[in-house]
């Protein structure tokens, strides 16, 4: 694997030798091949799907959030728009309003293709969080997002919940796109303890109760919800490698609840556009906090109190 700028992790390089960094397995072999994708899935707690979503679906819902992007003042103007390159004062990493009445994007996400793979995975009727995470990471090393499982965030229904990680661009490794750690669903102790976490509860005779209560402060865990802030220190603790490869708009990634993921930073001028979506079968429970016209999300109705 080569790099134009070696992968880093807000500013610190990660070790790229072959014992710490890899690439994903791709599964563009085995596309129809459902028995052989659920076996792999369950060996490496994810699936790259290379070219898997209609690329040119993928452009559509780019130029869209792009369009929206213009909007805000967010793009660079001396270059064409379909690159993305950021305005030298853009910093925001997450704006969900770039779903909003985007129907490319919302075609994209939760009809065809994307669609047709769950049912055929799981074997029957899909249903899918109303709410779509959109990330729109700017340049710089201040964005990368920290190790972490989505069970925390989302574990009031099924554990047999599916994260879809789409590139709304081609991200090659410098534009610091997703990265899993090589078989972290399959650390119990792990599982048992962080895995165990809903960021949305809280403790009602801490200090800061009434800061949660009152949407001032959003969870007491002390890293956010992440299992560690640091990437670097992450995998040195838990072992085995960072994977990750050169996306393209088409390609599609899919892991479950307790595979730990993070991403890199964006070592390129260009907005590093990506959504993450989620899919179960429609006969499991669901976590409340993400459906409706209007999710609660992690707002003061999703929150638990308790004494601790």
């Amino acid at each position: 694997m080569s790099f134009t700028k070696s992968p880093s992790f807000e500013g610190n390089q990660l070790d790229t030798s072959p014992e710490a960094f890899g690439t994903l397995r791709s599964s563009s072999d085995a596309l129809s091949d459902m028995k052989e994708l659920r076996w792999r899935f369950e060996q490496d707690g994810y699936l790259y799907l290379p070219g898997l979503l209609d690329r040119s679906q993928v452009v559509e819902a780019r130029l869209e959030m792009l369009r929206k992007l213009d909007a805000a003042g967010c793009l660079d103007r001396d270059y064409p728009l379909e690159d993305g390159v950021a305005h030298a004062d853009f910093e925001n990493a997450f704006m969900v309003e770039l779903t909003k009445d985007n129907a490319p994007l919302l075609e994209l996400l939760y009809d065809g293709a994307m669609i047709a793979f769950y049912e055929q995975f799981l074997g029957g009727e899909v249903r899918h969080f109303d709410y779509t995470w959109c990330r729109s990471k700017p340049p710089g090393e201040t964005t990368a997002t920290p190790p972490h499982y989505d069970i925390v965030f989302m574990g009031r229904g099924t554990q047999r919940l599916y994260t879809s990680w789409t590139p709304l661009g081609d991200i090659p490794i410098e534009m610091g796109g997703l990265m899993v750690l090589e078989n972290s669903h399959r650390h119990e102790e792990v599982k048992a303890g962080y895995g165990t976490l809903d960021v949305d509860a809280y403790c009602t005779n801490y200090p800061d109760a009434a800061e949660i209560e009152s949407g001032e402060k959003l969870w007491q865990h002390p890293n956010g919800g992440a299992y560690n802030k640091d990437a670097i220190a992450a995998r040195a603790e838990l072992g085995n490698r960072w994977l990750t490869t050169d996306y393209a708009m088409g390609d599609l990634l899919v892991f479950s609840m307790y595979t730990m993921h993070a991403s890199l930073d964006n070592h390129s001028n260009q907005i590093r556009l990506s959504t993450d979506t989620r899919y179960q079968l429609a006969s499991e429970p669901v976590d409340e906090r993400w459906i409706g016209d209007n999710p609660i999300a992690h707002g003061v109705d999703g929150k638990r109190g308790m004494i601790c």
